[in-house]
């Protein structure tokens, strides 16, 4: 119903084309390598859509309140009349709410755990291309000692002679 639990992320209600440009945004800042980290992304990305959500549904279950309950307390002073209508709301919409609060909860620490392993694959990604980027900038170093021509590609390595450059000159 409130599409905070199952596989489906949209809603029929929801804006499409709204989602690909946040899918997009999320792609674009934490700049997913291969599947495992593109699927981490789209966890987060979700998640954040899903927490949007539970936003919303709250605010929409507190004006419903604020509807439903409009005519009571007609007898107190303005400001009391709308904490009672609040608290009326609340106290008749609490296992809804808890509801939101324990999947918001659950939300909260999938996004993080999800954004925890990200940064650990990223971080060893790095590492493995920094390992690479000296051993091959030694290779480099013996073929100029050696007269040598020296090829990355027949080396294996995936990165190009620009990139060889910038890690030994040190940007």
């Amino acid at each position: 119903k409130t599409g905070l639990t199952g596989r489906t992320i949209l809603l029929p209600s929801d804006d499409v084309e709204a989602y690909q440009q946040h899918l997009l945004a999320y792609t674009n800042d934490l700049q997913p390598v291969g599947r495992r980290e593109s699927d981490l992304v789209q966890s987060i990305a979700d998640s954040t859509w899903r927490l949007q959500r539970i936003t919303m549904l709250e605010a929409a279950l507190y004006a419903k309140g604020r509807i439903e309950f409009a005519g009571r307390f007609e007898d107190q002073d303005s400001a009391l009349r709308n904490t009672l209508i609040e608290l009326e709301t609340h106290l008749t919409y609490e296992k809804p709410l808890r509801g939101l609060a324990t999947q918001e909860a659950r939300l909260h620490r999938r996004r993080e755990k999800d954004l925890a392993e990200l940064r650990e694959l990223q971080k060893q990604r790095q590492q493995e291309r920094n390992h690479a980027l000296e051993a091959a900038a030694r290779l480099q170093i013996q073929a100029k000692r050696a007269n040598q021509p020296f090829d990355l590609v027949k080396f294996g390595f995936e990165f190009s002679i620009d990139d060889l450059t910038a890690y030994t000159d040190g940007d």
